[in-house]
C-alpha cells in the first residue's frame, strides 16, 4: 500500500487507504487544526523522536464503550479505601510529561512536539487529563503518582497514555475518568491499537469501518469545550 506525503494543507488521504498496520500518511505537522481534523477522520500521528510525523489510522482498532468498563475485584478495593484523591485537568502538563519520562528509556511517541501540540489542545479546551495524587507525608503536600490525557470531541474520548509510580494510581485516574465520560453523555472511548492493560478493562477491538462509523456519529454530538476541574 503506499504511503501518502501529506500537503501544507491540513487534509489526509481516506482512512481505508492506510496500510496492513495502519500506517496511512507521513509529514505535515502539528497544528491544532490539522490534529482535530485528523482525529476527526479517525487518524492519529505515532513517531519516535527523529523521525518525520506518521500518520495511522489501524484495523482493527481498539475501543472501550464506557459503560461497559470492566473494574476488577482488586482494583474495586482500593477505590474503596480511598487510597488516592482524583482531580481532573489539575496538572495536564505534567501528566503528559510523566507519561513521556515513563517511556522514554525504551523510545516514545510523545515528543516534545506532541507534548507542545496536545498542551495547545488543552488549553482550547479540548485535552483534557485526570490526576491521582496521594499525600506526601513527609513534606505535607499531595503528590502526583498517576495519570491519564486524551482529547474529547463530541461523544468521543480518544486515550492517549498514562502513567503511574504507585501501585494503581494510573488505574484509579481511569475508572474515575470514565465514570465521569458516562455522566457526561460520552459513548466511546478510541484506545487505538490493542494492549492487554486495555482488554482487561473490557476494551475490544472491532473492524476500522465499524469504527469509522461509531466515531462519525459520535461526533455529531455537542462538543464538551472547557476545563473539567
Amino acid at each position: 500500500m503506499p504511503i501518502f506525503r501529506l500537503p501544507p494543507e491540513p487534509v489526509f488521504p481516506d482512512p481505508v487507504l492506510a496500510g496492513q498496520e495502519g500506517l496511512l500518511a507521513v509529514g505535515g505537522d502539528l497544528s491544532v487544526r490539522r490534529l482535530l481534523v485528523a482525529y476527526a477522520e479517525g487518524i492519529f500521528p505515532w513517531y519516535s523522536k527523529g523521525e518525520p510525523i506518521l500518520w495511522w489510522s489501524p484495523d482493527p482498532r481498539l475501543v472501550l464503550d464506557p459503560a461497559e468498563l470492566h473494574v476488577s475485584r482488586s482494583l474495586r478495593k482500593t477505590l474503596r479505601r480511598g487510597t488516592y484523591v482524583v482531580t481532573f485537568d489539575c496538572a495536564f502538563a505534567h501528566v503528559i510529561r510523566a507519561c513521556a519520562r515513563a517511556r522514554e528509556a525504551t523510545g516514545t511517541w510523545i515528543t516534545r512536539d506532541m507534548e507542545r501540540a496536545f498542551i495547545r489542545l488543552h488549553r482550547l479546551g479540548l485535552a483534557h487529563s485526570a490526576e491521582s495524587w496521594i499525600l506526601d507525608e513527609e513534606s505535607g503536600f499531595p503528590q502526583l503518582v498517576g495519570g491519564v490525557y486524551g482529547l474529547a470531541l463530541g461523544a468521543v474520548f480518544f486515550g492517549e497514555s498514562m502513567f503511574s509510580v504507585q501501585p494503581d494510581a494510573s488505574k484509579v485516574a481511569f475508572v474515575t475518568l470514565v465514570d465521569h465520560l458516562v455522566a457526561s453523555g460520552f459513548e466511546m472511548i478510541d484506545c487505538q491499537v490493542a494492549s492487554d492493560h486495555l482488554l482487561r478493562f473490557g476494551a475490544r477491538e472491532m473492524p476500522r469501518e465499524l469504527f469509522l462509523s461509531r466515531l462519525r456519529t459520535g461526533l455529531l454530538k455537542p462538543r464538551c469545550v472547557g476545563s473539567w476541574r
